[in-house]
């Protein structure tokens, strides 16, 4: 601490709420509040010299008012309460101001009385740095004060957002304390803390960094220095140090210092008694250390019966769950079993865990259901999804069920339809109607019987199946249960997944569901199961015929467009830290987006690419933010707080004292930020191929790639929605062999071996190159090529595609570029209808094709066709294989009469 010096009359006052800086404490101060940050900006850094003065006053109470008042009311209730503090012989002449000048100004309403210290310390500056924060741009000060002198409150003042204070210096002058230091009580005194303070360095010793430095200052510097040093620089009450602050009197001070530092040292020896006596008996095994050390700590604490005090804890938590008669018997009989065993026996970690998750389980929590608003859960389900309006339909109809009958048993319902089209937030919205609790139980990969029926106990590592681990994690035995990717669960030899379902979904069976963890019945009866998946296909019968299958098919371009305007873009936006006034998507540009570089069912590509153009927006708001903090100007570098202590308990270096400051008063001007008077970066098409590329799609694909004989356009299913299949064919010399390739199924192979039996049989009807029925293939080979190779393909839906392409590459004659086809044929040319017509309509719509030939008996699937689709395409309906090929082709393709099954 420096000499003694003079102080002003008058000081800026910075508060602090529940801290006391104390002379010789060095401390860090973050500025945030409005008043706070115009008193450094106005006293400090506005000046050239920073090592400029003010005062810290701390406030007793933790909360503040939200206007910046004058503290003189509240300290007028301080001292009316009879707060007397010594004041020494220099205090005695200062006589506190009278009531009628310590109210608050006119104009200053308090909303609280706020408890002012009426003493501080006056603070140099070391250090001042200066904070923008993002996003906001607000500009906050780090400062580092070093205490100098106490000195009292005369009188408080305002000063705009921040307060000043009339003050008058308490410390003595040097000549004082010199001679003060000289009365043999004060000599006393010191002899006796600088022996305390002794013993504490040599107890820290070994974890001190800086000894001898700390030594040399105990034996050099004078006792009414060290006092305050020392105190500061351990973490103390805030009693405690404002009782140090308000020790004027050197004496006082000492034997305030003195009492601290000795509690202090009380309590560093007895966590050295604890750990020698943990370390006298440490056994071999590291559990037994700590075993040891909870043993001497509750030797030391005189409580041994934790254990016990824990099981009776326990006991009383399991019967307030109100658990079933047989399941508090079953339970009963395990605690009895966990008091007969000792915490070091192998079983009592694993029967204890059992124990708490029956305490744990909500066998009566039940969520009180609120009764269902259908007209709001439809403008939920509307504002949340776009188009979708039968599957909306039938979780209206779900719901007003649910109303009507509460504890119906209502089917299970399971929503299936390719990735990104809304599965799993329309179980959330379900849900949310019903005023449950949500969540989600995710089956993709699961191969293990036991995920979902839990393990055995006699197993190392045990642990319950998924359904009871989500149902005492959500904490009520009523909730939404979200079963998702419910078709890719596996079998393996260790189980079937799927099979243990069966179950869980049954209404007459779930009553009694047993976990083979849990190994009682727990109902699961009250639980709404939800399910999703991408296919059906791949689930097993049984499971299947327990759920209500809802097909949600894929996005048509006009729903992609009002999904990225409504719910993507702000999402976007949102993820990217950015907003509408630094990005404009317009809708021109996102509807390109979704023709030239999506073309799937559900709309996360569609997310992706947004975000691709949010992430490029961002790098011009953080260049231009840049920038621009570059002209401002954050030239100060980082200050390193200084102190006097190491941490929490010791002295040295590296032990930085925090101290928050918020300062009493309102939100003031905050710095604007240059960022709003920017021009938003709009997205245009040249701006499209700079940040994702060239296009992917042109819509000139199928037009280029039937340009020769032999090729045919078909649709197909898929996972992820209808696609686009083109089938190739030619013909090349050889014995009379046909040639598969593309990794195709069986049943697309068997299509295909039918497809070219009809061709042969019909050869000279079609009027193909070789009149004589069966010689098309005498000589040469035939080679049927499925593009994307590396796809999986099967199904008998590319029957009439097949056929299409032989007659193409026989006849010599291209297929029509606008038109698709899918149909299922026999053997006699019969079209047979196929599944997924909606998804397979759209994705033509998608690549642009324009007509697509449909197996008649799929007429009555054409009312799931949005009207808009079915407005801009030819659909044309076929009965047998000689229509498909009179729509396929220019002119369709003469064939002699021939009877008809």
């Amino acid at each position: 601490m420096a000499e003694h010096f003079e102080l002003p009359s008058t000081i800026a006052i910075l508060p602090s709420r529940n801290k006391v800086l104390l002379p010789g404490g060095v401390v860090g101060v973050r500025c945030t509040s409005a008043a706070s940050v115009q008193l450094v900006e106005q006293e400090l850094w506005q000046k050239e010299d920073l090592k400029g003065l003010i005062g810290v006053v701390p406030m007793h109470d933790s909360q503040v008012s939200d206007r910046p008042l004058s503290p003189r009311a509240s300290m007028l209730q301080f001292l009316q309460e009879g707060k007397n503090f010594d004041r020494g012989e220099r205090e005695s002449s200062m006589v506190a101001p009278p009531p009628s000048d310590l109210q608050p100004p006119v104009g200053r309403q308090t909303n609280e009385t706020i408890h002012w210290h009426p003493r501080g310390v006056a603070a140099r500056v070391l250090a001042l740095q200066q904070h923008m924060e993002k996003p906001t741009s607000r500009v906050t000060y780090t400062v580092v004060l070093e205490g100098r002198c106490r000195f009292g409150v005369q009188e408080f003042n305002v000063h705009d957002l921040y307060n000043t204070a009339r003050v008058t210096q308490l410390d003595s002058t040097k000549a004082e304390m010199e001679q003060a230091e000289k009365d043999p009580e004060v000599q006393v005194l010191a002899r006796q803390f600088k022996s305390v303070a002794g013993d504490l360095i040599s107890l820290l010793e070994p974890k001190l960094k800086a000894v001898e430095r700390t030594k040399a200052l105990l034996e050099t510097a004078s006792a009414h220095k060290l006092a305050d040093i020392f105190v500061a620089s351990f973490e103390g009450s805030f009693d405690q140090r404002l009782a140090m602050l308000d020790a004027v009197d050197l004496r006082q001070r000492l034997l305030k210092a003195t009492e601290i530092i000795t509690r202090h040292l009380q309590t560093l020896r007895v966590a050295e008694k604890i750990s020698m006596k943990v370390e006298g008996n440490l056994s071999k095994s590291q559990k037994d250390v700590l075993r040891q050390q909870i043993r001497a700590i509750k030797d030391e604490l005189g409580d041994n019966d934790d254990d016990e005090d824990d099981i009776v804890a326990l006991e009383s938590k399991m019967q307030s769950v109100g658990m079933p008669a047989n399941v508090w018997k079953h339970a009963q009989r395990e605690l009895r079993r966990l008091r007969k065993m000792q915490p070091q026996q192998p079983g009592y970690g694993s029967s204890r865990t059992y124990l708490e998750l029956l305490a744990e389980l909500p066998w009566q929590i039940s969520s009180e259901e609120r009764e269902i608003d259908l007209v709001a859960a439809k403008d939920r389900l509307d504002s949340d999804h776009y188009g979708l309006s039968k599957v909306k339909k039938r979780i209206i109809e779900y719901l007003a069920v649910r109303k009507l009958k509460p504890d119906a048993r209502g089917p299970v319902l399971c929503f299936v339809g390719p990735p990104g089209v809304g599965k799993t937030s329309l179980a959330s919205s379900i849900a949310g109607a019903l005023g449950r609790r949500f969540i989600r139980l995710s089956l993709g990969g699961v191969k293990d019987e036991a995920d979902i029926r839990g393990h055995r106990r006699t197993y190392i590592g045990s642990m319950p199946g998924r359904l009871i681990e989500g149902i005492k994690r959500v904490g009520v035995n009523n909730p939404v249960m979200l079963l998702d990717e419910i078709d890719k669960t596996g079998a393996d030899v260790r189980g079937d997944p799927a099979s243990a379902l069966l179950e869980v979904l049954d209404p007459e069976q779930n009553k009694t569901f047993n976990d083979h963890y849990l190994n009682v019945p727990f109902d699961v009866s009250k639980v709404v199961f939800v399910a999703t998946a991408n296919r059906v296909q791949t689930m097993p019968a049984p499971l299947l015929d327990r759920m209500e299958v809802i097909e949600l098919p894929g996005y048509t371009p006009e729903e992609k467009l009002h999904i990225a305007m409504r719910h993507l873009i702000p999402r976007v936006l949102e993820q990217h830290g950015i907003t509408n006034k630094h990005i404009k998507i317009p809708e021109p540009m996102v509807e390109l987006t979704i023709q030239r570089y999506t073309r799937e069912a559900g709309v996360r590509n569609l997310e992706r690419h947004l975000a691709a153009l949010a992430r490029a927006a961002a790098v011009k708001v953080a260049e231009r933010e840049q920038s621009m903090r570059r002209v401002t100007g954050d030239m100060i570098p980082e200050v390193s707080l200084m102190d006097h202590g190491e941490g929490r308990g010791g002295l040295g270096d590296g032990g930085g004292v925090e101290m928050e400051v918020e300062a009493v008063g309102i939100h003031g001007r905050e710095v604007a930020s240059a960022m709003t008077d920017l021009e938003p970066l709009l997205v245009d098409e040249a701006m499209l191929e700079v940040v994702l590329g060239p296009p992917r799609f042109d819509g000139k694909e199928a037009a280029e790639r039937v340009a020769t004989p032999g090729v045919a356009v078909g649709l197909v299913w898929t996972v992820v929605g209808g696609e686009v299949q083109f089938v190739e064919a030619t013909a090349m010399l050889g014995k009379g062999d046909i040639h598969l390739t593309g990794q195709l199924g069986d049943v697309i192979k068997e299509s295909a071996q039918i497809a070219l039996t009809w061709v042969r049989a019909r050869a000279a009807e079609l009027k193909l190159a070789v009149a004589e029925a069966g010689s098309l293939l005498k000589d040469r080979d035939i080679h049927i090529h499925f593009p994307a190779g590396a796809v999986p393909k099967d199904g008998p839906s590319a029957g009439v595609t097949l056929v299409t392409a032989l007659v193409s590459l026989f006849g010599k004659r291209c297929v029509r570029a606008d038109t698709a086809m899918t149909g299922e044929m026999t053997l006699r040319g019969l079209v047979l209808p196929v599944g997924g017509v909606k998804d397979k309509i759209l994705a033509a719509h998608r690549c642009g094709i324009q007509r697509v030939i449909l197996p008649e008996r799929n007429r009555k699937d054409l009312q799931e066709v949005p009207a808009a689709i079915l407005a801009n395409m030819e659909i044309l309906l076929a009965k047998r294989m000689e229509d498909v090929l009179h729509q396929a082709f220019e002119g369709g393709c003469p064939w002699k009469p021939a009877s008809r099954l």
